[in-house]
């Protein structure tokens, strides 16, 4: 049964999501509560790995720091791209996620920020073929993680491939996949640029009852080398708005809802 300081714990993180930083005072005024309540919360969350409180402001944490990926540069080059639009992207995928939900996380620097977004969240399943993921998530007691086992795929690598991940994925069903991409064309569907990598994230498709693509506008009508699904088969587009509406027309003929953020 939820407290009152989980309650407005809750309250905290999710003004957080939405607004990026804040401070005590204005936290306080927007849940009703005193600011002494809030910095006792505060201290928690900090604790739980979930907020920073850097110079007296407040902020919800970024990525996990573990020695193990600090040679892998190239992760971090590639979430400053669009940080803010996979930022928006995130928080408005997140909200599609509901208690007792089970879903699968691709690798990939937007659908890092989705797990960011859910590390407040209780009483869901995370699987996902994801290292980094998994280990972002791995503190939260109240978040069940999956990690489908495989073979890290290059050196530096999050993603996890083969054999192992393939058919762990075909004893679980998802009640939805959030899917990063390479591309998603309105005719080509989503791909991207490696094979092994298309073999799983395919299957995840396949067992998922609602396919949800997040990605920023860039990727919206690039091809990559391989197809993970088709452009049936997916059901939503999470997307900035800096898509064309000439694209948004044709992902909609094509019966895929696009979400601008």
């Amino acid at each position: 049964m939820a407290t009152k300081t989980d309650d407005r714990a809750t309250q905290i993180l999710h003004l957080l999501l939405q607004q990026g930083t804040s401070c005590v005072e204005d936290l306080a005024t927007q849940i009703n509560a005193s600011p002494a309540s809030v910095r006792r919360d505060l201290i928690k969350l900090e604790q739980r790995g979930l907020v920073n409180r850097p110079h007296g402001s407040v902020e919800l944490a970024g990525k996990l720091t573990y020695e193990p990926f600090k040679f892998d540069a190239a992760f971090p080059l590639r979430e400053e791209r669009f940080a803010d639009e996979k930022r928006r992207i995130a928080l408005a995928a997140a909200e599609m996620v509901l208690e007792g939900d089970t879903i699968a996380l691709s690798p990939g620097t937007t659908t890092t920020q989705v797990a960011r977004s859910l590390r407040h969240r209780e009483g869901i399943h995370v699987v996902t073929s994801a290292v980094n993921i998994g280990m972002e998530l791995s503190s939260q007691p109240n978040t069940n993680v999956t990690l489908t086992g495989g073979t890290i795929r290059w050196p530096g690598a999050f993603s996890m491939v083969g054999a192992t991940a393939f058919h762990s994925l075909q004893k679980l069903h998802f009640d939805k996949v959030f899917m990063g991409a390479c591309g998603i064309h309105p005719e080509h569907g989503l791909t991207v640029i490696e094979s092994d990598e298309a073999l799983i994230l395919g299957e995840m498709v396949k067992h998922a009852r609602q396919v949800i693509a997040v990605a920023d506008s860039s990727k919206l009508g690039m091809i990559s080398a391989n197809n993970v699904c088709t452009t049936t088969q997916i059901h939503i587009i999470i997307t900035d708005d800096g898509v064309s509406p000439e694209l948004i027309e044709l992902f909609q003929d094509r019966r895929v809802r696009v979400i601008t953020v």
